[in-house]
């Protein structure tokens, strides 16, 4: 009887050892996937982001330590779109299973919202332009929404024991983002119309959200370092067409707008474009926040 009753006990500590490790692994290729999986999937997932706030999510090398978190991985979630097509490619071919297209665990979220900016043609002399369109879907928080619908199910579909879970999780932070977009775009209106001037880019979806006028980019062409007689140009241009903001990326150069901004008195301004961007950004709601408190307030400076 008490060989018995040491075997269930011991039985017993190895299911709930288990239970408490059972976590789904989730690869991020950015770290607003990543934190969106942590809202979804509290302490059930583990996510990991393979790149940060400082680094163009374009140019990443495959490194040996990237490749073993994807082989761990149960659910690699990446923007898509190309955005990774330098990299990730590597990283999938050497990963398990269970994260290959057409897996459960592989999700691109730039599948599951509508893309802007999608080229008719496409040649080298138009830039480094994407051909599925742009990628950097996640400055648009509608976007948000719907890909939480999307990385619910695959969660639920690896670990259907926490389903319960998942779905309560996602249902609470629907909530909650619903209610911080309502409050976003009451705070933004005014915003409308302001004229913008961007590096690259990276800020489309947040531009079109806001209902702002890019009439202007650093960039020559997309992906094309700033040229001193673009940039001479562009000065030219904002002479008689005056800008409000000049925005760009932690992760670009400053040189060029702040070159601009210099002659043609408009403000330059870093905005966080992702978690950690900056002291203010450690989430995706901070993301959205410190963006608009930076806009608006360059604007209202004006």
């Amino acid at each position: 009887m008490l060989k018995i009753f040491f075997v269930a006990v011991v039985g017993s500590f190895f299911m709930t050892s288990l239970t408490a490790q059972a976590e789904i692994n989730v690869f991020a290729c950015e770290p607003e996937w990543a934190a969106l999986a942590q809202e979804l999937g509290g302490d059930k997932v583990q996510s990991f982001s393979a790149t940060h706030a400082k680094q163009n999510p374009h140019f990443i090398r495959a490194r040996p330590s990237l490749i073993a978190k994807a082989r761990r991985a149960d659910l690699i979630i990446c923007s898509g779109a190309g955005l990774e097509v330098g990299w990730l490619p590597i990283l999938v071919q050497k990963a398990g299973a269970a994260v290959q297209p057409g897996a459960v665990g592989h999700l691109m979220t730039s599948e599951y919202v509508p893309i802007i900016e999608k080229p008719t043609a496409i040649d080298r002399s138009m830039g480094d332009l994407h051909p599925e369109g742009n990628p950097h879907i996640h400055l648009n928080p509608h976007n948000i929404l719907l890909i939480a619908d999307e990385l619910a199910k695959r969660l639920e579909a690896i670990n259907p024991n926490n389903s319960k879970i998942f779905k309560e999780r996602l249902l609470d932070f629907k909530t909650r983002w619903q209610k911080a977009i309502t409050q976003w775009e009451q705070e933004s209106y005014f915003l409308k119309g302001s004229a913008v001037v961007v590096h690259h880019k990276s800020f489309s979806y947040l531009i079109k959200w806001l209902g702002l006028n890019q009439v202007g980019s650093l960039e020559p062409k997309p992906g094309i370092p700033p040229t001193s007689l673009h940039l001479e140009k562009l000065l030219q241009q904002l002479d008689s067409d005056p800008a409000d903001i000049i925005i760009r990326t932690p992760y670009d150069p400053a040189d060029a707008s702040d070159w601009l901004s210099k002659k043609s008195g408009t403000p330059p301004l870093a905005l966080p474009y992702t978690i950690g961007g900056d002291g203010d950004t450690i989430d995706l709601f901070s993301l959205f926040d410190r963006s608009l408190a930076l806009l608006i307030g360059a604007v209202v400076d004006q």
